[in-house]
């Protein structure tokens, strides 16, 4: 399928059926069942713009994968269980990828109600034009919309992937189209691997966004994300985005940090970051996990140094990922 006008039609008449076929599904549903009213999502937490998208977002959104039901097979009640319960505390940041198994899957059966009044990211980790669009075709069926607010290039850890991506057939191509259509608002790079290779990506081209690992353990890792990355985002008024902030939990083991307003504080008070993602195992987690957005203020100089010294021994505990690509 080789026209861009065709391609669109051919998305858009696809998520069409698709809303058919769910909207046949809620229907037999409410046969049996009265139907849920719509959920109203407050103004909850302190809010950022999202670098020059003119996007303003909450301070913390929900992450679609890790130790959360909505990246597990299985458990489709508890994902939307706990996405239901995000709307109402007032997260309207809402993360996925074509990669995180059913989470795209899950995100689709609440999130299309509510679709203008939240910020929909996925990813794709294809590097050629094709797949890419493969992707982003088979991420708009599954999450039942016909945009999206982000679309970024998944964990981009290695040099000759960018090339590949920026190559004449690279993934870039369809970056590209698929904004020039109107198929996907802002473009964005991730990566959790080497802060050089994200630097290096925001330098070769202007992303919209990028969402990268932050936590209060890296600045003590041989090649940090935060003095590498940072700088580059804030020059370019580039959308940071932060992850890992307390590393799936490991930074909470003992002698370590004590609590999320450690975690979370320290992160979101680093310069250039504009939010944060961050997983849950049930609505009670995320429920505290808000709590501390709606609660954050700036830490002092002095407060991050303290916090850094916390973390001075975390080890692998808070960069275990890096070996991830």
């Amino acid at each position: 399928m080789n026209s861009k006008t065709t391609r669109r039609s051919f998305i858009l008449g696809s998520i069409a059926a698709a809303t058919v076929v769910s909207t046949k599904t809620l229907t037999q549903q409410g046969n049996s069942s009265q139907s849920k009213s719509k959920i109203a999502i407050p103004q909850s937490m302190p809010e950022r713009p999202l670098g020059n998208t003119k996007i303003s977002l909450p301070i913390f959104g929900l992450g679609g994968a890790g130790q959360t039901p909505l990246s597990k097979a299985g458990q489709e009640k508890e994902a939307i269980a706990l996405v239901e319960r995000a709307l109402a505390l007032g997260v309207r940041y809402y993360d996925t990828a074509a990669d995180y198994g059913p989470s795209e899957e899950y995100m689709g059966k609440i999130l299309p109600e509510y679709r203008k009044e939240i910020f929909l990211n996925s990813k794709t980790a294809a590097r050629d034009r094709d797949g890419a669009w493969r992707n982003l075709e088979r991420s708009l069926k599954r999450l039942n919309t016909d945009y999206l607010d982000a679309w970024q290039l998944h964990h981009v850890s290695f040099e000759s992937e960018l090339d590949e991506i920026f190559g004449s057939n690279g993934a870039i191509k369809a970056l590209e189209e698929a904004k020039e259509q109107n198929i996907v608002k802002f473009l964005g790079i991730t990566g959790h691997h080497e802060p050089d290779i994200i630097a290096e990506g925001l330098r070769r081209y202007p992303f919209d966004t990028t969402l990268i690992s932050l936590n209060a353990a890296d600045v003590h890792h041989p090649r940090p994300f935060g003095p590498t990355v940072l700088p580059v985002a804030q020059a370019n008024n580039v959308g940071v985005i932060a992850m890992k902030v307390p590393a799936y939990g490991r930074l909470f083991k003992p002698g370590i940090l004590d609590n999320m307003q450690q975690a979370m504080g320290y992160t979101l008070s680093l310069s250039g970051v504009h939010c944060c993602i961050i997983a849950a195992e049930n609505p009670e987690q995320l429920e505290s996990n808000v709590k501390v957005a709606q609660a954050f203020q700036p830490l002092d100089e002095t407060e991050m140094k303290a916090i850094e010294q916390l973390t001075i021994n975390a080890g692998n505990d808070g960069a275990f990922f890096r070996k991830w690509t």
